[in-house]
């Protein structure tokens, strides 16, 4: 460190962990908390992943498993919290894998990471993209009357340049925007409860207490369709937890995006539980108006569980088109708040040489925005969703099985990665140095239960979702497959090959840019 430089707290914490400060130091703790709230995003996930709740479990699996769910990805987020606090970089969960359990694990846990990071982008503009053609669709009948799956993923490709403009052009436009879509978010899921609740349609009325609570739906034709007995509650009812998983992840978000906040050891901290904790609540509510809505409930398991038959229900097409479009624009937010974090997750990867080609997406453009990366992850996203194109339908319905299966990609790749450095922080015990904000000793129990869930859940979520996606099933076809267990296990697989042949070479972790000042 050249001598007659004062660095702040901030820059002083991160040349201690080995790098300077390259990236603009502009968020403050609220766009830190917003960026992981708009990756969150109930008016995404709770609005396109509906259909996994509804589909293996009904309304019952959706109304009680929400908060159960919620409730542990919440001791999962405070566990990430305290090491976010100690380790405020850009690198987020690789680089506290790396520090607490050496090279190899940061290899691991940040190809993972960015597995996980470049599904969830693709899968929230994938979700985007479907949800503004059906909005365009309440407002005109010929657009309705002609759907089709290569419209919706020109859409697609659309909303993931729009999303990538953004990106590299503005820093501060970004953060102006999680700003804005906190609120879009608080207000615009307000609207659409009150709308549900007392908007109804001249004729509709709201489903008993009892029916939301105690209704069931199995539409996967497993065990038969039927809603009891064992295979039901161990195989079908567990798949609706990834509604949950998935709507309630990505707030790793506030890890990466920790240099560019000021006071990261607290902000970023705070960032990730409160996320979580606001998003749990908001989600649960707006996703019971959703239930109290529902006016033909084998109308709804028959349309594949999607919400726009829900709302076609309750409301007049002209209302439904609106209640669309609200979440249409916050899933938009929410695809650049991904894609944000996706490619400061690569900058910091690649960084420190782990990528190949690594010298290309941690090239920073004058606006200080590592431009390659972002045109790399958007071309990823739509590679990763060309399966979106074969049209499947389950029941009469199109299901996106496709979508499905990134989704689940998403949800295993960031939570496995997740698992990585929580155990290494729970083996680490006392040895482990806290930053400010810490557990204390609840970290003994914390982490286990973390752990716990981490293994249950990306287990449920390769398991085929659909009884054609069963290859001792007459009616198995590929189309139906979820590709999850595929891709995730194949991936492990070429990265093991990768780490044998090559990268246990030269591959040391996380490479420092200036010398530790002294303490």
């Amino acid at each position: 460190m050249p001598e007659g430089i004062v660095l702040d707290e901030d820059e002083q914490r991160l040349a201690e962990l080995g790098y300077k400060q390259e990236l603009n130091r502009s968020w403050s703790g609220f766009s830190n908390f917003a960026i992981s709230f708009s990756i969150i995003s109930i008016l995404a996930g709770c609005f396109t992943s509906f259909g996994l709740g509804w589909n293996n479990g009904g309304p019952a699996a959706i109304a009680w498993g929400w908060p159960i769910i919620s409730a542990f990805i919440l001791v999962i987020g405070l566990c990430m919290s305290e090491l976010v606090s100690a380790f405020p970089t850009s690198g987020g969960i690789y680089w506290w894998a790396s520090k607490l359990g050496g090279a190899k694990a940061g290899y691991y846990t940040g190809w993972l990471n960015l597995i996980g990071l470049l599904a969830i982008d693709a899968s929230v503009a994938y979700g985007c993209a479907t949800f503004f053609d059906a909005t365009v669709s309440q407002y005109s009948s010929s657009w309705a009357a002609h759907y089709s799956l290569s419209r919706v993923f020109l859409e697609f490709v659309v909303i993931l340049v729009l999303a990538a403009l953004v990106n590299i052009f503005s820093s501060h436009l970004l953060a102006i925007l999680n700003n804005i879509s906190v609120w879009w978010h608080v207000f615009g899921s307000l609207a659409v409860v009150g709308i549900l609740l007392f908007g109804l349609k001249s004729g509709a009325s709201h489903a008993s207490v009892k029916s939301v609570f105690t209704g069931t739906v199995n539409n996967t034709g497993i065990f038969g369709g039927h809603t009891h007995g064992v295979g039901f509650i161990l195989y079908v009812l567990p798949l609706s937890a990834i509604l949950t998983q998935y709507t309630i992840t990505g707030y790793d978000a506030s890890a990466h995006l920790s240099e560019e906040t000021k006071s990261a050891a607290n902000s970023a901290a705070k960032g990730i539980w409160r996320s979580i904790f606001y998003s749990a609540i908001g989600g649960w509510v707006l996703l019971l108006s959703f239930l109290f809505a529902v006016q033909d409930k084998a109308k709804v398991t028959a349309g594949g569980g999607a919400v726009a038959v829900i709302f076609n229900q309750a409301l007049t097409a002209h209302v439904a088109g609106l209640v669309l479009a609200i979440s249409t624009a916050g899933q938009f937010f929410c695809t650049v708040a991904c894609m944000t974090s996706t490619t400061r997750m690569l900058f910091a990867f690649s960084r420190d040489g782990a990528v190949p080609g690594g010298k290309y997406w941690s090239h920073l453009n004058s606006n200080r925005v590592p431009v390659y990366g972002v045109i790399a992850s958007a071309v990823v996203a739509i590679i990763l969703t060309l399966p979106a194109l074969v049209k499947v339908d389950i029941g009469g319905a199109p299901v996106p099985v496709a979508f499905f299966a990134v989704v689940s990609i998403g949800v295993i790749g960031l939570y496995v990665a997740f698992a990585i450095p929580i155990y290494f922080r729970w083996k680490a015990g006392s040895n482990f140095t806290p930053g400010g904000w810490t557990l204390g000793t609840k970290y003994k129990w914390m982490c286990v239960v973390a752990l716990i869930e981490i293994v249950i859940t990306s287990i449920v979520a390769m398991l085929p979702t659909s009884i054609g996606g069963l290859p001792w099933e007459d009616g198995f076809a590929w189309k139906y497959v979820n590709y999850t267990i595929l891709v995730v296990p194949g991936a492990l697989i070429l990265l093991w090959i990768y780490w044998h042949l090559s990268v246990k070479k030269w591959f040391t972790g996380p490479k420092t840019t200036v010398e530790a000042p002294p303490v």
